[in-house]
């Protein structure tokens, strides 16, 4: 993974017992951002660096930093589905995502950006911490005439060029039914892309029936669903589904509540091949019951 600038140093420098770590500025550090739910999904927040396992390629490895991070700065990109599938759910999203920053967004420490996808990839407000600004670029988003989700490549296109650079908690909120029509990337091509950029991808869906034979609209939904769960799992991020019971309004404040209480673990890994190719993650608890989401793996720099 990239090497730790010296902000990220200072925070990751002490464990919880107050012991001071001394390393070389030149130790490539492996970082992964993590969060534990107990068996009500209540989100676990006393765990220590002991309670933690975890592995690479199945292969033990030794967390040498560990934090639990509440403070550290979001870096935030809000992803819109703007085709035309997503018309009768459009004035939802854009209400929503105002009180989204609102409430989420700290001026003074936070950045956020919205990237529009349909026919064409846009983006309509660069990273900024101003909810003002943001307020003005969602009331932008536009549907357009013609038919085109270039799903895949608004992530390829918004890791590489916009997240890739940025240091902080990085994470995707992605509004979309799922679907891709006419991107040039792949599916496996986004994800590899955000796990190259070291960006989360909270995924939320919209499955809507359009004006399609119920047998196909139900075929769409389910394809539509299992790409949004896949971007989410394999990004270390969640994957939520709209519903009555479940309104958009609530899975913003079910993320905001994730993002807010992660552990963030560090460790040098003990492979010594330089291989570039991709390394399977698996992070485990030793208290029975818990579940542990993080990402699948990452790709050595």
């Amino acid at each position: 993974m990239r090497r730790l600038c010296v902000c990220c140093f200072l925070l990751l420098a002490c464990y919880g017992d107050g012991q001071e770590v001394k390393f070389s500025s030149d130790v490539k550090v492996v970082t992964l951002l993590a969060t534990v739910r107990d068996r009500s999904g209540a989100i676990v927040k006393d765990l220590t660096k002991d309670d933690f396992r975890l592995e690479e390629d199945g292969r033990p490895q030794t967390i040498r930093y560990f934090s639990r991070e509440a403070d550290l700065p979001l870096i935030l990109g809000l992803l819109v589905d703007t085709s035309r599938s997503m018309q009768t759910v459009f004035e939802r999203e854009r209400v929503a995502s105002n009180r989204f920053f609102d409430q989420v967004l700290r001026e003074d420490r936070d950045l956020a950006a919205i990237v529009h996808f349909d026919v064409n990839v846009g983006v309509l407000q660069g990273f900024t911490s101003s909810r003002t600004d943001l307020a003005a670029a969602l009331a932008q988003l536009r549907i357009p005439g013609r038919a085109s989700t270039l799903l895949y490549d608004a992530i390829c296109q918004a890791s590489d060029d916009m997240m890739r650079s940025q240091n902080g908690r990085k994470a995707f909120i992605l509004l979309s039914d799922g679907m891709d029509w006419n991107s040039e990337s792949s599916l496996s091509n986004a994800i590899e892309y955000a796990q190259r950029a070291d960006t989360m991808i909270y995924s939320i869906l919209f499955a809507h029936r359009q004006n399609r034979p119920r047998r196909r609209a139900v075929a769409d939904m389910g394809r539509g669903m299992k790409t949004m769960e896949r971007l989410a799992r394999e990004t270390g991020g969640g994957f939520f589904r709209v519903s009555g019971v479940n309104p958009i309004g609530r899975i913003y404040s079910q993320i905001e509540d994730e993002l807010r209480n992660q552990y963030s673990i560090g460790y040098t890994s003990n492979r010594i091949d330089a291989s570039g190719k991709y390394r399977k993650l698996k992070l485990t608890t030793i208290r029975k019951g818990l579940t542990v989401r993080t990402r699948d793996g990452y790709y050595p720099k």
